[in-house]
């Protein structure tokens, strides 16, 4: 038997295959260190990069490694964060540099907190010709330079013609504040209106140049012979050394004496009310002084917001009137007022003339209490009962009800049937504690004026025939509500 025959080509075969095997290897391990050495040299700078941008970001701020970033408002500091350096082997740690904060936006000022409980809308004072029933209205036809928003103060609304005109800067020095108002000046009366204008505005109070605005009206069939434009009434300063027209000026010699016109207070009332920039306005008087101080605490007590302000019934704020003695002082505080109330200098207003007209629910008891700081409600009160012919001259709104421009001052009641509307609509009087008005110092009495009183009973016959029942159906009736 033939020995098989044994091949030396085997081990060779073997080492060659471990030699390629290793050489392999040793590729495979070339590659992978050159990777992580340019992976280790590429991530180094990039980590540089990273710290250098995030340092140039804060940079931007404050200088203390914060953005500071502004919205409205509110002021909110972002977080810069850091990383560490970064070993091939280590996990990149964080470090916070800041925190987040917030800056609270300041609380509301009183004026912010009245605009947004009144919902007010700002009004232009806008010059405007216009007719008005039988009458021709120059509506701003002299504005003030101050103007507001409509829940920046209140505006003392009235009614005038020149001959009350020495009233206004007395008025203007305890109010402080806007005044609208209207001017009655038929035929010849009219350029003896601007001229005494035109003296206030230049030769008295710079405040009357600030704070009035004046409107003018005149009946149709008494038209002036000339009326400057808008803008072009007073073309040079008035000269002051000439008296004004409103000084010793007698009524008999005024045109609406002469033509026997009546005076349409309600005409002038709500042409002043109208214009008023202000959601809160003051209808009064021009011979009634405020005591001083009113606007910013009457604004403040709106801001509060509390007690009887919360009630759901539409409201004014009657202020309390009294009458001085002609050679006395005008009371700028209640607790002055109450120490002429107890000698004698003072007294409710119109006592001795109409004393149920002005008659003020808890009257005795408001004269008793003490003077506080601000202004509050002291008593709600209602037209009705003892009473029901009450008059109050009140701080209220553009949404109350208008005074009957078919009334006159001569015929008496002009008043009345605004204060019926009133008590119809279930009106709450809130009556302010210590605010009030002086009427011009001189007690009132009572004189005969046969004249007057016949107009005062074609007035009530007006009322009661034609006005009454017209209002009865516009507005409703309520029980223990009269005209």
């Amino acid at each position: 038997m033939e020995r098989a025959k044994v091949s030396n080509t085997a081990p060779l075969k073997m080492y060659s295959n471990r030699k390629s095997f290793i050489i392999k290897l040793l590729v495979v391990a070339c590659v992978i260190y050159s990777c992580i050495h340019m992976l280790t040299n590429t991530a180094v700078p990039v980590i540089r990069e990273m710290q250098e941008s995030g340092r140039n970001l804060a940079a931007l701020g404050s200088g203390l490694d914060q953005e500071q970033v502004t919205d409205q408002d509110v002021k909110y500091v972002v977080p810069i964060v850091e990383p560490t350096k970064v070993q091939p082997s280590e996990k990149p740690t964080e470090k916070v540099l800041a925190t987040v904060t917030v800056t609270p936006k300041p609380p509301p000022t009183v004026l912010d907190t009245v605009r947004e409980l009144t919902k007010c809308v700002d009004k232009p004072l806008v010059p405007k010709t216009q007719q008005r029933g039988d009458y021709w209205v120059l509506y701003n036809y002299i504005t003030a330079e101050k103007t507001f928003k409509c829940h920046e103060s209140v505006t003392y609304t009235t009614h005038a013609d020149f001959s009350f005109m020495d009233n206004l800067v007395p008025l203007l020095e305890r109010w402080q504040g806007p005044i609208s108002i209207a001017l009655h000046a038929p035929g010849s009366d009219f350029p003896d209106t601007l001229d005494s204008i035109a003296y206030l505005r230049d030769c008295t109070s710079p405040l009357v140049k600030d704070f009035v605005t004046f409107h003018v009206y005149f009946s149709t069939k008494h038209v002036p012979k000339e009326v400057p434009k808008h803008g072009s009434v007073f073309t040079e300063p008035y000269n002051c050394s000439l008296s004004p027209p409103f000084v010793n000026v007698s009524s008999e010699n005024m045109y609406k004496a002469q033509k026997k016109l009546l005076y349409p207070v309600n005409v002038g009332r709500n042409v002043a009310r109208e214009t008023a920039q202000t959601h809160f306005i003051l209808p009064s008087d021009i011979e009634l002084y405020p005591s001083p101080n009113i606007i910013e605490k009457f604004l403040a007590m709106i801001a509060e917001n509390t007690g009887p302000l919360l009630s759901k019934n539409p409201k004014v704020f009657p202020l309390h009137l009294f009458e001085v003695s002609a050679n006395q002082i005008v009371p700028e505080t209640k607790t002055v007022l109450k120490e002429m109330l107890a000698n004698g200098t003072a007294l409710p207003f119109h006592k001795k003339l109409c004393p149920g007209c002005h008659s003020v629910p808890k009257a005795k008891e408001w004269q008793n209490a003490n003077e506080t700081e601000g202004v509050h409600v002291f008593h709600v009160g209602k037209r009705n009962g003892k009473f029901i012919h009450w008059e109050p001259i009140f701080i209220g709104t553009h949404a109350d009800p208008l005074y009957d421009e078919r009334l006159s001052w001569e015929g008496k009641s002009d008043k009345m049937t605004q204060g019926y509307a009133l008590c119809v609509l279930n009106y709450d009087f809130l009556i302010l504690d210590n605010a009030f008005l002086i009427h011009k110092p001189g007690i009132k009495v009572y004189k005969k004026d046969p004249r007057r009183s016949m107009l005062a009973a074609k007035t009530n016959q007006l009322i009661k025939k034609i006005i009454f029942p017209e209002l009865k159906v516009l507005y409703g009736i309520r029980k223990g509500c009269a005209v």
